[in-house]
């Protein structure tokens, strides 16, 4: 790599990037191109002789631009944020610039010593409990997403039930979640070899604002043992997917420990939010889970991929996933002086992803980081405030953080409840190009998500939203 061509290209894509964002707004937040477009503007082989830098950013603007949903849009309200930021851009291109594959400590000593050390300020942040520090019998580990996390303790939580009873149980494993909870529980679970019929995800309803219900968990868990099945892995979620519920951390604790059960806390969207005091309550109870894990890159600055993952046992993780070939052994790893990440994730290799999350907390510290959420918190309660002024919606579920579930009402001799006008609802508002939101069903209804997140909104961006969903939702009412 030529130093001064890659300082001349470099600056070139910095340019095209801050380009891009400076005209963001433009371009519809949801691409309108159709499936197969980009086929039809390529060729069908690739070149033989080197092209130049800026043809191909002119391909970018032309071809590329009109097929990307713009994540970073501040008109941006779908699925949970993914959160880009300055700091986490120049670490993502620290890390691509360095180019290291720090599987183990000695293949660059500063990727895991960096890690180790970030992954202890949050969970210093977060008051995670001492076993979950690496100066205790636990640690963190950074992970690609909160899948991965999912699946790598399910896998740990597995082969220590497995050592105490035996291989042949197996078929037997239960795993509990509730029906809110991510669908990575099930993937999981597919590819640790475990039964897919008992992977039990227990039936939430409004009546505890869709969070699992100790109760109901009991009933199951014993219903299971009377059959001779035998519990194992209980996941609970600060913050779900659909409607952003928080699971009772406490009460499932309690039954998890009595079952001798791996407890897992998935607050891969929510556990953000509680680096601030008014919102750590949420997590109350983490103190007697075995691992739990959050997503920088969703809601942090941080640039995807950025998933953290703490267990209070990493011995758990490393019986799971370590391998030892020999010619990865070096004096170091055999005298078990230092962290070797291989040993807690499912592949070799890893990117240095710890530089981005180091260089957000370094450039916003913990308070500018509070004060990036609050904002979306508080615009969230806005949009929720215009919601409840408008009798022809109803919010459907308790907004906690920056989500806000809510429904158009149909009128009264409505065969779905309403969910076709729902659905023609959202297709409508997200043709326009001008918005992006996406849905959920919840007790068999058509719900409406309105996720605040992207770090370019303002308050601005949503009311505007509203005027177009109040205006469309005009429309519609007066089409039936």
């Amino acid at each position: 790599m030529d130093a001064e061509q890659l300082r001349e290209h470099a600056h070139k894509m910095v340019d095209f990037i801050a380009d891009y964002y400076k005209s963001i707004e433009n371009f519809p937040v949801l691409s309108q191109v159709q499936p197969g477009y980009l086929g039809k503007l390529l060729p069908d082989s690739a070149p033989t002789y080197p092209d130049s830098l800026q043809n191909v950013l002119d391909d970018v603007q032309e071809k590329i631009l009109p097929g990307v949903t713009h994540w970073q849009s501040p008109n941006y309200f779908a699925y949970f944020p993914s959160n880009s930021s300055i700091a986490g851009f120049l670490g993502e291109m620290l890390s691509a610039g360095l180019n290291i594959v720090g599987f183990s400590w000695i293949t660059s000593p500063a990727a895991t010593e960096l890690e180790t050390i970030v992954l202890d300020w949050l969970a210093k942040a977060l008051e995670l409990p001492h076993d979950f520090h690496s100066t205790g019998l636990g640690g963190g580990v950074i992970q690609g997403t909160a899948s991965e996390a999912e699946l790598v303790v399910l896998l740990a939580a597995r082969d220590k039930i497995l050592r105490r009873v035996g291989s042949s149980a197996l078929p037997k494993l239960v795993t509990y979640a509730s029906d809110q909870t991510h669908s990575a529980l099930q993937k999981a679970c597919q590819i640790g070899g475990l039964n897919p019929e008992l992977c039990r995800l227990l039936k939430t309803d409004c009546s505890t604002n869709f969070a699992l219900s100790p109760d109901v968990l009991s009933e199951a868990i014993s219903s299971d043992i009377a059959s001779d099945l035998i519990p194992f892995f209980l996941c609970a979620t600060v913050g779900t997917t659909s409607s952003t519920a928080v699971d009772p951390l406490l009460a499932l604790a309690k039954i998890a420990k009595v079952n001798n059960m791996w407890f897992h806390v998935d607050a891969a969207y929510a556990g953000s939010a509680c680096i601030c005091p008014e919102y750590h309550h949420h997590i109350d109870g983490v103190e007697e889970a075995d691992s739990f894990n959050m997503n920088a890159h969703k809601w942090f600055l941080t640039n995807f991929d950025c998933s953290l993952l703490w267990v209070k046992d990493r011995s758990a993780l490393i019986q799971s996933l370590s391998t030892n070939p020999e010619y990865l052994k070096n004096k170091v790893s055999e005298g078990n002086m230092v962290i070797d990440y291989k040993d807690w994730q499912i592949p070799l290799g890893r990117r240095f992803r710890s530089l981005k999350l180091w260089m957000v907390l370094r450039l916003y510290g913990l308070e500018g980081l509070r004060s990036h959420i609050r904002n979306h918190i508080a615009m969230a309660a806005y949009f929720e405030e215009l919601v409840g002024q408008d009798t022809r919606f109803k919010v459907v579920a308790p907004r906690t953080f920056s989500l806000v579930c809510f429904r158009l009402l149909p009128p009264l001799n409505s065969e779905d409840h309403g969910n076709k006008l729902n659905r023609d609802l959202l297709e409508s508002v997200n043709a326009t190009g001008n918005v992006f939101i996406t849905h959920t069903v919840l007790s068999g209804e058509y719900i409406l998500r309105f996720a605040v997140g992207a770090p370019l909104t303002e308050m601005r961006h949503v009311k505007v939203a509203w005027q177009i969903l109040q205006d469309k939702a005009t429309a519609l009412l007066e089409s039936l």
